[in-house]
């Protein structure tokens, strides 16, 4: 791997991960990883250019079908890759279907750029990671195996005992905070090469007394009502909530850097 490496151009795909749900921004837009990386990127490279090609909530189908040969049309520098974990929390999935849309994508873009960088995406403590682990950890051999076939690099998070952490998740339960987007920006950072600028992304924040019993009653309260039972509608009724969604950034445009 290169060491401070220069890279002109990010192209980033997936779903509401990259999206960068749920770091929101005052008027209302998501900021996320993949703009914060962007960000330190082109303060690096002069006309660094970016396009986020994330919507959320596709399986990793759509993202094939969707993403993947827009991506690599745009040949850039960069590629993330972030798919197939939508899938793994379905009631039924094919795993094997998963696995062999994963590695097309892998096929089709690690030819495109100079640098593919694939995830094993983190996990939040509690009961839904325990009663999915073996799908996700089954995900993630595969993105393993990819990498190590077609040069791409891997950013473990799901290895980062920081990024279990509850506290770095928003009230859904199924996205970052901004503090965890930032967290994962700067595990991304490194890996592609650059000098750290945070060398404890990886430290889990100081221990708190946990929330009080009926807290802790109220919380999962809210969550049932804003987005459990949404989230089971959406699936009974086969809507997603990416449906008729435009892609994040879908031009590879020189960037200055998210709003602050």
């Amino acid at each position: 791997m290169q060491t401070n490496a220069t890279y002109t151009s990010l192209v980033a795909v997936g779903d509401s991960f990259t999206e960068g749900m749920s770091d929101l921004l005052p008027d209302g837009s998501y900021r996320g990883w993949a703009d914060l990386l962007a960000s330190r990127m082109a303060a690096r490279t002069p006309g660094f250019r970016y396009a986020n090609l994330a919507v959320r909530g596709k399986l990793i189908k759509q993202i094939v079908d969707e993403q993947v040969d827009v991506a690599a049309a745009m040949r850039p520098d960069v590629i993330t890759l972030v798919g197939g974990l939508n899938d793994t929390l379905r009631p039924k999935v094919d795993m094997g279907r998963v696995r062999g849309l994963l590695e097309e994508a892998v096929e089709r873009l690690a030819p495109a750029c100079e640098q593919l960088v694939l995830m094993r995406s983190p996990g939040r403590n509690g009961p839904v990671l325990e009663r999915f682990r073996p799908r996700m950890e089954e995900l993630f051999a595969c993105v393993d195996d990819l990498a190590a076939r077609h040069g791409a690099l891997v950013v473990d998070l799901y290895g980062a005992p920081s990024l279990a952490d509850p506290r770095l998740w928003d009230v859904d339960r199924l996205h970052l905070t901004p503090e965890g987007h930032r967290r994962v920006a700067e595990a991304v950072w490194q890996t592609l090469g650059h000098e750290p600028e945070d060398t404890a992304w990886r430290t889990p924040m100081a221990a708190t007394a946990p929330p009080r019993w009926l807290a802790r009653r109220t919380a999962d309260a809210r969550f049932a009502k804003q987005h459990l039972l949404p989230w089971i509608g959406r699936r009974l009724t086969g809507r997603s909530s990416g449906d008729g969604r435009p892609a994040k950034r879908p031009e590879l445009l020189p960037y200055e850097g998210p709003a602050a």
